[in-house]
């Protein structure tokens, strides 16, 4: 399992035990090219999260996707293995709003 594909499990653990609704948008032919790897709604909030492992960052097209999000009254995030064990707790305490 590649490093990013940990921190995919990590955050579809936690989302699976929030009971909070997710979608993983496929890119490609028909998918939706820059979406963040989870569309998620819970308890009224919808952001999305973008996986990453280790330094890497959000191409450009995601930071437009991100910002597309935000912009529309969304929230969006980045995570990665320093910070997936956090997901559940920002969302706990609706910290995650104000990423």
């Amino acid at each position: 399992m590649t490093p990013e594909a940990k921190v995919k499990k990590g955050v579809k653990g936690t989302l699976k035990e929030l009971h909070a609704y997710y979608a993983m948008p496929v890119t490609g032919g028909y998918g939706s090219s820059g979406a963040p790897d989870f569309l998620v709604c819970w308890k009224g909030l919808f952001f999305g999260i973008e996986c990453k492992a280790g330094k890497n960052t959000a191409t450009a097209l995601q930071e437009l996707n991100i910002k597309a999000i935000r912009e529309a009254g969304g929230k969006a995030i980045v995570i990665n293995e320093d910070n997936v064990d956090q997901l559940g707790s920002w969302m706990r305490t609706h910290e995650i709003i104000n990423r």
